[in-house]
């Protein structure tokens, strides 16, 4: 790009850049909303795995995440050359020095920063299915091989131009046909995911769901009471999460513009509208209304409106909002129905509210919807739409199935049971997240009331 134009696009580019870091912002808040769910003895680790997932993908990304992504080269739609762009060479500046303008008008170095935030976010989500029982290192390796299997060929099917994009190419023009002629051919219904229901949520949580099946149980599952060891911790975490998902949401329209005022107003509709359903749950099955749920409600309404929020009105997001509230506070009793241990609620915050949030973008989608003047395109929107997250299901639990039991029998997943008992932030990290004081100076320090507690 010459200097003209990099200053025509310099507002584009200030709202993509702080887009970018808040969504990046998500995984520390992450690490919040995890570690304050997990047993005391297990928060840091919970946080780590966050923190860890950071520095293995973001060198993952920079030598071949973009390349495979992004790339020009497809292999059969399917994913990208990953020595195209191998350590970004090539993919930011000219031979000549200029730097390279991206597709939507600014230059392609903040699209590389933005879409590395996304595949962050994305591994570490899986992390929550995972507390109290797996080696840290194993989970570092399975962050880097799964991201480079699983994210990034999904990634280029469905916003690469790949099998799931709205491509002449792709699943939906397959189902439905295509407008248009040459190069510029594209499905006719085309399929819609905005931020990441099915290349962010669905991929995460099918990775869970897989991932808690393939290490098994921990020892205290249906034994002992699980109960988040500071909610305070949760709520802040989900609080900061709400605030980086305008990044995720808004900064998904491409520009400073009109389309990422919706996305924000969508995004802030459904949530408020989620957390409702949540609660309105509890109430009914339960009798009472806990900061956990809110806080739970908060993240499963931004998890519905991310594939939606650029395609629904702020009426239909609180629809879409207060359904996947509710679905997803009945989701996360699954894992007792079906004896899996779903940690921290991947499964049934990410997957069922990601699954819902996809497909139900097809009822209210503004103008093309079921219910909102699509006809029978609606309906075929319906099931471009139910194929497009099957689809991203199955690959991803067939990459997953393979990673998991690959590392299963090389590293091993499982810590001993006695350093599961024990607690892995001292066995792993040797560690503790509160210091405990002990002696006449706890004794004091506490009014004489016997042994300090904790901080």
């Amino acid at each position: 790009m010459t200097p003209d134009q990099i200053a025509a696009s310099a507002g584009d580019s200030a709202w993509m850049l702080v887009s970018a870091a808040l969504v990046l912002l998500m995984t520390p808040a992450l690490s919040l909303f995890y570690g304050g769910m997990s047993r005391q003895k297990s928060a840091l680790n919970m946080m780590m795995m966050s923190f860890g997932t950071m520095g293995v993908v973001g060198v993952v990304y920079v030598l071949w995440g973009w390349s495979m992504s992004y790339g020009d080269h497809s292999f059969a739609g399917i994913v990208a050359d990953p020595l195209q762009f191998l350590g970004l060479d090539g993919a930011l500046t000219t031979p000549d020095g200029l730097m390279i303008a991206g597709q939507h008008g600014y230059p392609q170095v903040i699209d590389v920063a933005f879409q590395l935030t996304f595949a962050v976010i994305t591994v570490a989500i899986i992390s929550g299915s995972l507390a109290n029982r797996v080696k840290f290192f194993t989970w570092l390796v399975f962050a880097a091989v799964w991201v480079t299997l699983s994210y990034f060929p999904l990634a280029h099917m469905v916003w690469g131009g790949g099998l799931l994009s709205p491509a002449a190419d792709g699943l939906a023009a397959r189902m439905f046909g295509t407008v248009g002629e040459g190069a510029d051919a594209v499905a006719r219904i085309a399929p819609i995911d905005f931020a990441g229901g099915t290349v962010v949520h669905i991929n995460a949580g099918v990775a869970g769901l897989v991932l808690a099946l393939i290490i098994g149980r921990s020892h205290t599952f249906m034994k002992e009471e699980a109960r988040p060891h500071s909610l305070p911790l949760v709520m802040l975490g989900a609080a900061l999460l709400w605030f980086g998902w305008f990044g995720f949401n808004a900064g998904s329209a491409f520009g400073a513009n009109g389309m990422a005022g919706l996305a924000w107003i969508n995004t802030t509709a459904a949530t408020c509208a989620a957390m409702l359903g949540w609660i309105t749950v509890e109430k009914l099955r339960d009798g009472y209304v806990t900061s956990l749920g809110a806080a739970s409600g908060v993240v499963a309404g931004l998890v519905t409106v991310t594939p939606a929020a650029g395609d629904v009105t702020p009426v239909t997001a609180l629809l879409l909002g207060v359904v996947g509230g509710g679905l997803a506070a009945v989701g996360v009793g699954l894992k007792y129905r079906f004896r899996f241990d779903d940690s921290l609620d991947v499964v049934g915050v990410h997957l069922v509210a990601g699954v819902w949030g996809t497909v139900g973008v097809a009822l209210v989608a503004t103008g093309r919807g079921v219910f909102t003047g699509g006809g029978v395109d609606g309906l075929r929107l319906l099931a471009v739409q139910v194929v497009e997250a099957g689809a991203a299901a199955v690959f991803c639990a067939v990459v997953t199935v393979v990673v998991g039991l690959v590392l299963r029998s090389t590293l091993g997943w499982r810590i001993s049971p006695d350093d599961e008992q024990a607690g892995i932030d001292l066995a792993v990290h040797a560690e503790s997240a509160y210091h405990v004081e002990e002696g006449p100076a706890a004794g004091a320090a506490s009014g004489g009331q016997g042994e300090g507690t904790t901080a």
